[in-house]
């Protein structure tokens, strides 16, 4: 195995080993960039348990969370590779016999990219995550910004795909990663880099967006950021099934320790019998869920203070669960469900994601106070509705949602995120900061730019433009 890499070289030295990798595998094809991605994620897959054994050690998850996140990892890898067969990605384009000179336009990749990778996915959304799995399938070469959550994870995964790359006949050096946070706002100033992937926090997050964007030649920034991602219960789907979606919106709440960027923060039920119903069935299973580790001091210090906060609100009450205070860093929190009334309750404009096993339910009066309530939220990754199929409210209840979330999840947990060709993770800011999806088929589309060919021979277009038999 190549021995992972040495986290004290300093950062010029590591970027100019990529700058030198980074040309040979921007000229590669489609075929030799699906051999690379397989072997990528043959090599994970073969060293399963290390590495789910480490990942354990960091991050508190379980060995079965971590098995099923691995295969998504190196299913996602496989996947980009019939995204690479398929070919529709670079958008190939001729215009022909419409005059004397023909134009022809494709994508071609950007150069080399920086990926910063989350805490809470050390496989998915880390060194061999989507970003990178789509960057490298662009033609992109790859510096990863190693997550202090999980460092010794990020170093064995980095090592399995520098042993694909020599395996496959190409240099180590196309994917590499530094460490520390000197060493991330390098990466994203340095003129060498040519984007950034970023998923995170939405304070930390922003000031490296606006790095990104101030740098004498400014570079596109790809952050997933902050997501409340609102769901709303209809009257109907209340008096429906009250106990099985108190059960499911509570067990999206807590899925990963409420550790996902998908997690509902704030649902919306009516008022009444049957959204009493709802909210006690979630609160029955909150009170059943027992004290969790969080990911590492910090998001446990942030969980801490943010339910502390919320606690504290006028007209907000703790609906199940209990608060957490102190103690050591390594303990362990309860999750915390919060109940509000909107005539009770007039901050909803001002909540923020908490990162977490807690969220807050906003009992509403009545569909236009619903619609108002999801108006006045911050724009989101995703958001759920549940209502019966003959709703005379659903309709609305999706409109009023459309403008700020980039996926509606209709009657089933908003933390379901499949990849995929129709995939799209991402929506408005502070959610994200741009139009593109980091997850599924389309994210390629970030590493690349469009490049037209206007009256170039035919034996010296790329070969993904010229035409069959043209001489070379």
């Amino acid at each position: 195995m190549t021995t992972p890499l040495d986290t004290r070289v300093t950062f010029d030295a590591v970027l100019a080993r990529t700058r030198r990798a980074a040309p040979a595998f921007a000229a590669t094809s489609r075929e030799q960039r699906e051999r690379v991605l397989s072997a990528m994620g043959a090599e994970l897959d073969a060293h399963r348990d290390e590495l789910i054994e480490l990942a354990r050690e960091e991050t508190h998850y379980s060995a079965e969370i971590l098995a099923g996140e691995l295969t998504r990892t190196t299913d996602q890898l496989r996947f980009f590779g019939e995204v690479l067969a398929d070919g529709s990605y670079l958008e190939r384009a001729t215009d022909a016999d419409q005059g004397s000179i023909d134009v022809h336009r494709m994508l071609v990749p950007l150069g080399i990219v920086g990926i910063f990778g989350s805490s809470n996915f050390p496989f998915a959304y880390g060194v061999a995550g989507g970003d990178s799995a789509s960057a490298l399938a662009s033609g992109c070469a790859v510096i990863v910004k190693e997550h202090p959550s999980h460092p010794r994870t990020c170093q064995a995964v980095l090592a399995h795909l520098k042993t694909a790359l020599v395996s496959t006949g190409f240099d180590p050096e196309t994917v590499n990663m530094v460490s520390g946070f000197e060493a991330g706002v390098a990466l994203v100033t340095a003129p060498d880099i040519k984007a950034i992937g970023f998923t995170g926090s939405t304070n930390g997050g922003r000031a490296l967006y606006d790095l990104a964007v101030s740098r004498p030649s400014p570079i596109p920034f790809y952050g997933e950021l902050g997501s409340l991602n609102p769901v709303v219960v209809s009257p109907a789907a209340a008096h429906e099934r009250a106990a099985n979606l108190g059960v499911l919106l509570a067990g999206s709440m807590l899925q990963r320790a409420g550790q996902m960027c998908t997690k509902p923060g704030v649902i919306l039920i009516s008022e009444g019998p049957d959204g009493d119903e709802v909210v006690r069935a979630m609160a029955e299973r909150v009170d059943a869920e027992s004290s969790v580790p969080l990911l590492n001091p910090v998001v446990r210090h942030q969980y801490i203070v943010g339910t502390q906060s919320m606690s504290s609100l006028p007209g907000v009450t703790l609906r199940g669960g209990a608060l957490s205070e102190g103690g050591e860093e390594s303990d362990p929190v309860r999750p915390a469900l919060f109940e509000a009334t909107t005539s009770e309750f007039s901050g909803a404009e001002s909540l923020s994601e908490i990162f977490g096993p807690t969220s807050i339910v906003l009992r509403y009066r009545d569909s236009d106070d619903a619609r108002a309530l999801l108006a006045s939220l911050d724009p989101a990754l995703v958001g759920g509705v549940h209502a019966a199929d003959e709703d005379p409210h659903a309709a609305d209840l999706m409109q009023a949602m459309l403008p700020g979330v980039g996926r509606i999840v209709w009657n089933g947990a908003t933390t379901g995120l499949a990849v995929g060709w129709a995939t799209h993770h991402g929506g408005s800011y502070p959610a994200s900061t741009s139009l593109h999806s980091s997850v599924g088929a389309s994210a390629i589309r970030r590493w690349l730019r469009p490049v037209a060919y206007q009256g170039v021979p035919d034996q010296f277009l790329p070969a993904e433009l010229a035409p069959a038999g043209a001489v070379r």
